[in-house]
């Protein structure tokens, strides 16, 4: 078998095995680009803490709105995110 066989037979064997493991449902990066700084907490229905991780640096916070289930990105640095989570936090502990 000539060199480029073999390197086209291998190829043909590993890109299915790279396309069934390559999407397991994991986001491979951040999901948040734009964040929200402005006070929108009468807004939200469910937040989602997302922490960092070796996909993405940066702790993300995702507020779900009450009128249309929009998602929306908030600053993890903006005074009222942190009041916002602490709040959750203090309905979560029993």
């Amino acid at each position: 078998m000539s060199v480029i066989t073999v390197v086209a037979l291998l190829f043909l064997l590993t890109v299915p095995e790279a396309i069934s493991v390559g999407d397991q449902g994991v986001i491979l990066r951040c999901r948040c680009i734009i964040k929200e700084r402005k006070p929108i907490g009468r807004h939200i229905e469910m937040v989602e803490v997302i922490p960092a991780s070796s996909h993405c640096v940066d702790i993300e916070i995702i507020a779900t709105l009450k009128k249309d289930g929009q998602q929306i990105c908030l600053d993890p640095d903006a005074p009222w995110v942190k009041k916002v989570l602490r709040k959750k936090q203090a309905e979560q502990t029993p």
